[in-house]
């Protein structure tokens, strides 16, 4: 067996590759001049190909901007599926809570018979609240956070059944019916429309403190007119709010939004505002039977 010596056709030249073996019958010509692009001056290097994602790089704007807006938006859908399941529950609660006090009459009797019990009920919902509004630590931790939401639920549900029993059957009937249809026309409306009400949040927190001022005059200067317009301008600042509410845990191109951390108190805000406006729509038709 005959080996092939070891004639390098061209000699290795300083800063070129060598070939150490020769083609047979063919004509290779002078090897290319090897540039080394480390060595060359920044102005003079060549450009990267910005196709080339062989080490993951990408333009912003690309895939990798566009996976990343599919997965804030899918993390934001189940957090709003979240906060409308527990939505839903607490609801629930407080419908069986309110029909018990207005179709069961021993119910009302203890209700009315214990008149300590609505002002217990009270200063637990009051402070229940500022728990779930001010702790973090407590409104983020399971299952700590649904107990306490629990609790406020039903505290609600006492209180707003207290407050069904002294009306009659059919005017809390209406009532919620009413307050279904307007709660449901409002999320619609904050899902859709392009009004941004995020931005107005400092207005409407001023708008309550005007409301509570308005209600503590009421209660110095009773009367059923004083009381209709008291009745009207709740319903109408707390279904504003249910439609800042809704914006804030939809996230998405309004200027504010709730972290998806916050599911509690979504809920917690979401369930103010329904029962706020129920409560102000059952004043309303008492005060227009009247």
């Amino acid at each position: 067996m005959a080996f092939q010596p070891n004639n390098p056709t061209y000699s290795a030249q300083p800063g070129q590759p060598s070939s150490d073996w020769a083609v047979p019958g063919v004509d290779q010509g002078p090897p290319p001049q090897y540039i080394n692009p480390i060595s060359q001056p920044p102005d003079q290097q060549p450009p990267l190909d910005p196709d080339n994602k062989m080490y993951g790089v990408a333009e912003s704007g690309g895939l990798g901007d566009a996976a990343f807006a599919f997965s804030d938006q899918s993390i934001r859908m189940v957090f709003v599926r979240k906060v409308y399941s527990i939505l839903m529950v607490q609801l629930a609660i407080t419908v069986a809570i309110i029909s018990l006090f207005v179709y069961e009459p021993s119910v009302q009797l203890y209700a009315f018979e214990h008149p300590e019990m609505w002002l217990i009920t009270f200063l637990m919902a009051i402070g229940l609240i500022i728990v779930l509004a001010r702790c973090h630590e407590f409104r983020r931790r399971w299952p700590l956070n649904l107990i306490l939401l629990g609790l406020f639920t039903l505290c609600e549900g006492f209180l707003l059944g207290t407050l069904s029993a002294s009306n009659e059957s059919e005017e809390v009937l209406i009532a919620v019916g009413i307050c279904s249809a307007v709660c449901f026309a409002l999320t619609i409306f904050a899902m859709q429309t392009k009004w941004d009400f995020t931005a107005y949040g400092g207005i409407l927190f001023v708008c309550a403190i005007v409301l509570i001022i308005f209600g503590i005059v009421a209660i110095c200067i009773p009367g059923d007119v004083t009381q209709l317009v008291y009745a009207s301008l709740g319903a109408l600042l707390f279904s504003v709010y249910l439609v800042y509410d809704t914006q804030l845990m939809l996230g998405g191109k309004h200027k504010h939004s709730i972290s998806p951390e916050e599911y509690i108190f979504a809920a917690l805000t979401l369930y103010v505002d329904i029962i706020n406006i129920f409560q102000y729509v059952l004043s309303l038709l008492r005060f227009t039977r009247k």
